[in-house]
């Protein structure tokens, strides 16, 4: 139902600084987890269980939070469930955006979740927003604490998504 892989592999390719909550280190080896939990269904509901019991999460923690929920749609069998997680995990990032709004990763971890939502099932409903938010990124070369790497695949997952304007191409080949 959602190809997340992708996402995964581009989207932890840099290392943020999780307030007092985790250190480099362990948002190192949580990202690398991430991408491994993409086949793994045991390893999803870890994660998620130990990023759960973290107590006041940040925006970014939170929007890991949510791809895990995203991740445990991919690994349901059942349609209902796929569905409910899903919606879970959209609300869950809505949750991470209204903590940091101008975090282009957590913005990226949404636009990446809504754009392997099979559209049908009219889940993506921020898709715009998102894409524009990110673009407003390049635009003004505001990247915060991202580093190149993730710069870079965002820029690159954009244009290959087929989402974004002609214009707004144009401003992501500059870092792609």
């Amino acid at each position: 139902m959602i190809k997340i892989p992708l996402l995964f592999l581009l989207l932890f390719g840099s290392i943020q600084i999780c307030k007092a909550q985790l250190s480099p280190k362990e948002i190192s080896v949580l990202k690398t987890d991430l991408i491994r939990a993409v086949e793994s269904s045991k390893l999803t509901d870890s994660l998620y269980d130990n990023l759960t019991k973290l107590p006041n999460k940040t925006a970014l923690i939170t929007a890991y939070s949510g791809t895990l929920e995203a991740l445990k749609a991919k690994h349901s069998w059942n349609p209902y469930n796929k569905i409910k997680y899903v919606k879970v995990s959209l609300a869950t990032m809505q949750k991470a955006i209204n903590m940091d709004k101008e975090n282009m990763e957590i913005r990226f971890m949404r636009f990446s979740i809504e754009h392997y939502t099979p559209g049908f099932l009219g889940l993506s409903k921020d898709l715009t927003i998102d894409r524009k938010e990110i673009v407003k990124h390049y635009q003004n070369n505001n990247f915060g604490v991202a580093d190149k790497e993730l710069i870079k695949n965002v820029a690159k997952f954009m244009i290959d998504s087929k989402r974004c304007t002609a214009g707004e191409i144009k401003i992501l080949k500059k870092f792609s």
